[in-house]
């Protein structure tokens, strides 16, 4: 729990405090001093009667109430000075940034269950230990350097490593951003990043509070929280970017379907923040420039026009947008002309706008005054422009200063020139601004933006959903891999359409059911889970000729005992599956179906239960929905349709549990129709 003593306390003692600032209780101290606290400061230190001008105190029985405890000292004293602080001392906030808890083993971990429990039966809260510490609008309570500026209407970011949130600092500040506060959450014995996202989101102000929060998480450990409190901020209008380290987990543990090979704990991550509406990044030179972004208007379209006095560094923005789907739209006509009568000769004004070296402060204003006012059909604007000797960059700035202010688009400034033109730079960054010294990254960064789609709904479509059959047919079933005639029983009761299909044992059987289907048919084994591993499909089967020498072949592989007649249908082969992951749910993908699944890997995940709208963003998002919206003459599939499968199917999932892993593949799409054509569903009860 988070609680106001943490956030803004009255009084503070640093337990461990000293004199040498390569100590943490030293260097934490200092960072107190230096940040102004106005409340009253404590130390404690047995050996010393004044700590860095402040009074020390060389026992914890001496000091006055406190409301706020920090301590830097040795795990094993920890216990003892808590009990101390909860039962005299009426503290209700404590952040140990002492290690050797948990981290260290089974020791560390019961002195750590031991520390929670106390604080938790007071009332209070704990971060920590093994962090770096926290910093508010109060106090800087952490004994790292650099200490970022603050702001209140900077950044509130939340951390599972304190080295990594120093890092993320260091790439922070020179792009000028600020924080407003920052939480190094260590152990998360009792506090983790769930918890300071449940207090954001229930301490939310709009425009009062901090409208941007960034995350660095190694662990998750609550999804649903974090889902729910996440979603909720972002609904309130809060913008929200995140790491989630260690994404290289196998994925293929105990796997034995294509779901199961591909699915892993980071694909559901990945669902989960694309549900919860939370902008993924995968460095801290992304989530640090992501953050940036946020603090400029919102961009509203994908078509942006580049600025620029150098060439090179506009093209290669070009490419990084192009290739995360945005648009630079090419200028044509009067305003192609309009433009490039404001330039110098030599310019170029089809986008990117190349005003070479040369330009002036008047022809950039004028440039961007007209792309502003003129181009409706551009959605934001990107401004490169360095040192190169001829301008003088104080004025340059003071412009884009003046145009972040007053364009009704965004506009980016990429300032590159961050050391031969240092202190003009500085100068910009301190009117409340952020530079993006790096054009590829910006560019990633927008797309990233983009392509993050809104908080998902909190509701299941049970549109035709049959849930009490499909109950009933679940709690029927073994576990494993469940018969064909049970599969496509539970698709019906789903309202997901499902091929014609029969199971056949016996020759006799098999033409009857070949006479009622008719040719052309697909024939396929029952029995191996990897059909065509084993040789087990044979498709476009148009003579009985055929069909029985396809049989006679197909009994005798190994575990076949019957085999699977269908009608043979024509189209695009596509792919859904789901996992269960535990703690997460069902983990839904979806793509390109047959063997294109795991030769090109292009698969989008999503969160059970999932939206329309949801399901419409994991298609589009496919590397490959060129092929699944209709190319070159080709025509696409009913997106609409299969969006509606997707839904449906984790809509069936969700109640369905004991479902672990699926397969719909392929099924068979074309702009009229989709229909499931192969399916495996393994049962775990």
């Amino acid at each position: 729990m988070i609680n106001e003593k943490l956030i803004n306390p009255g009084s503070i003692v640093v337990v461990g405090g000293s004199d040498d600032l390569f100590k943490p209780g030293g260097k934490v101290l200092k960072n107190i001093i230096d940040g102004k606290f106005s409340g009253k400061l404590y130390v404690v230190n047995p050996k010393q009667d004044e700590v860095q001008g402040i009074k020390s105190y060389k026992d914890i029985n001496e000091i006055p109430k406190t409301d706020l405890a920090i301590l830097a000292i040795s795990s094993k004293l920890c216990l003892n000075v808590i009990e101390i602080l909860v039962r005299d001392k009426n503290t209700k906030a404590f952040i140990i940034i002492s290690a050797g808890f948990s981290e260290a083993g089974e020791e560390g971990k019961k002195l750590e269950k031991d520390i929670v429990e106390i604080i938790d039966k007071a009332g209070a809260s704990l971060i920590g230990p093994n962090c770096i510490g926290v910093i508010t609008q109060s106090y800087q309570g952490v004994f790292t350097t650099p200490v970022p500026k603050l702001n209140v209407k900077g950044c509130d970011f939340v951390s599972g490593s304190g080295a990594t949130a120093v890092f993320i600092f260091e790439s922070a500040m020179p792009k000028g951003l600020n924080f407003s506060s920052v939480f190094s959450v260590g152990n998360s014995a009792q506090t983790g990043v769930e918890e300071v996202l449940e207090y954001w989101d229930n301490t939310y102000v709009p425009g009062v509070s901090s409208p941007i929060k960034l995350i660095y998480v190694e662990s998750i450990h609550n999804p649903d929280k974090l889902l729910r409190h996440a979603s909720s901020l972002i609904r309130k209008g809060c913008r929200i970017a995140a790491i989630k380290a260690g994404t290289t987990e196998a994925g293929s543990r105990a796997a034995s379907s294509h779901t199961g090979a591909m699915a892993s704990s980071d694909s559901a991550v990945e669902a989960l923040f694309r549900k919860a509406g939370i902008v993924r990044c995968s460095g801290r030179e992304e989530l640090t420039t992501v953050a940036s972004v946020f603090f400029h208007k919102p961009l509203k379209g994908k078509n942006i026009a580049i600025i620029t006095h150098a060439g090179g560094p506009a093209v290669m923005l070009t490419d990084a947008l192009s290739a995360g789907g945005m648009n630079i739209p090419k200028i044509s006509g009067i305003h192609h002309e309009n433009l490039l009568a404001m330039m110098n000769s030599g310019a170029s004004a089809v986008n990117p706008i190349d005003m070479i070296a040369t330009a002036t402060y008047d022809q950039l204003d004028d440039v961007i005054e007209y792309v502003d006012k003129k181009l409706p059909s551009i959605d934001g604007i990107s401004v490169i422009f360095g040192s190169n000797g001829l301008n003088d960059m104080t004025a340059i700035y003071d412009l884009l200063h003046n145009k972040i202010l007053n364009c009704n688009k965004p506009l980016y400034p990429i300032l590159p020139s961050v050391t031969s033109s240092s202190e003009e730079l500085e100068y910009f960054l301190n009117k409340g601004h952020v530079n993006f010294p790096d054009e590829v990254v910006l560019g990633r960064a927008l797309t990233k933006i983009f392509n993050t789609p809104y908080p998902a709904e909190e509701k299941i479509f049970l549109e035709n959903i049959d849930v009490p059959k499909v109950r009933q047919i679940i709690d029927k079933c073994s576990n494993g891999y469940i018969e064909p005639a049970v599969i496509q029983e539970l698709l019906n009761a789903a309202n997901i359409p499902v091929v014609k299909e029969n199971v056949a044992s016996t020759k006799k059987a098999l033409l009857s059911v070949a006479k009622k289907t008719g040719y052309p048919l697909a024939l396929k084994v029952v029995g191996p889970v990897h059909k065509s591993d084993v040789g087990g499909v044979t498709l476009n089967i148009r003579s009985e000729k055929h069909l029985e020498a396809e049989f006679v072949r197909m009994m005798k592989i190994k575990g076949v005992k019957a085999v699977l007649v269908q009608q043979m249908l024509s189209g695009t082969e596509l792919f859904i599956g789901a996992k269960y992951e535990p703690r997460f749910g069902h983990i839904i993908l979806c793509g390109l179906g047959g063997i294109f699944v795991e030769v090109l890997g292009d698969v989008s995940s999503g969160l059970a239960p999932l939206t329309f709208s949801e399901a419409e963003s994991m298609i589009r998002s496919l590397k490959s929905y060129k092929i699944i919206h209709g190319t070159r003459g080709k025509p696409g599939i009913n997106e609409s349709k299969f969006a509606e499968i997707i839904v449906r199917l984790s809509s069936l999932l969700r109640y369905a549990t004991e479902i672990k892993e699926m397969d719909l593949n392929p099924l068979i799409g074309s702009m009229e129709n989709i229909t499931v054509v192969d399916a495996r569903i393994r049962i775990e009860k």
